[in-house]
């Protein structure tokens, strides 16, 4: 994992890469969708592919030989399914290869301050995701979060065992932004990745992300990122 204790003006566009998780996670994504996203990825050396779980095995398969990561998702984009659920989906997508499972919390009970709920819910997921030699990452959803409920549901992931915390789904009304990627730093401290997600379009978005906490950004601009340009995606 990149460190976020850099220089992010001095990257080169090699070591942007290296922060940055290749997405691709629209419901009607198609194999050869899958695998033009890893050939990008190959090519470019971005961190991971982030796949929806339908395609893991494919991009793990086109990325073999590489040094890219396998990520997927589980609960996404919503939260809204059983501890059970959530983690039956992300041991499956470990079993079919991936490397890191990116889930998403159970927002109504962060919203509740249901500390209970929330530290089982992604404890179980991270057990799961650990016992396969995976990592797992917890969305938050910040649009839909006050401060006080960003910094729970951030504790929460930190008491359960997660390996980092990621800002949005980019599926619920909002993305990252400079100040919640800061909040989640600082609530988390440096044992834990932060991953800033949604709305990460440009070289200079990146490096705000960067210079702000982030040590992992999901976008499906990153060969605009890297290349100087500006993407239109996710």
């Amino acid at each position: 994992m990149p460190s976020n204790r850099v220089d992010a003006a001095s990257l080169t566009a090699a070591e942007l890469a290296g922060y940055l998780d290749h997405t691709l996670l629209a419901p009607n994504s198609a194999r050869s969708d899958i695998l033009t996203l890893c050939a990008e990825a190959a090519e470019h050396g971005f961190r991971s592919v982030c796949v929806n779980p339908l395609w893991v095995s494919t991009a793990r398969e086109a990325l073999r030989g590489t040094d890219v990561l396998t990520c997927s998702v589980a609960a996404f984009p919503f939260g809204a399914t059983p501890t059970d659920a959530k983690v039956h989906e992300a041991r499956g997508a470990c079993l079919d290869g991936a490397d890191e499972v990116d889930m998403v919390i159970t927002i109504p009970a962060v919203i509740a301050l249901d500390r209970h709920a929330v530290v089982a819910d992604i404890a179980a997921v991270a057990e799961a995701v650990h016992q396969n030699q995976a990592i797992v990452k917890v969305i938050i959803e910040t649009s839909m979060l006050t401060d006080e409920q960003k910094e729970f549901a951030c504790r929460c992931a930190v008491d359960a065992g997660a390996d980092f915390v990621k800002t949005s789904t980019g599926f619920g009304g909002g993305g990252a932004t400079v100040a919640d990627v800061a909040l989640m730093r600082r609530t988390v401290g440096e044992h834990l990745g932060v991953k800033a997600s949604g709305g990460v379009r440009t070289r200079d978005d990146a490096l705000a992300m960067i210079n702000a906490g982030a040590s992992r950004i999901g976008a499906s601009s990153g060969i605009a990122i890297v290349t100087g340009g500006a993407g239109t995606g996710y």
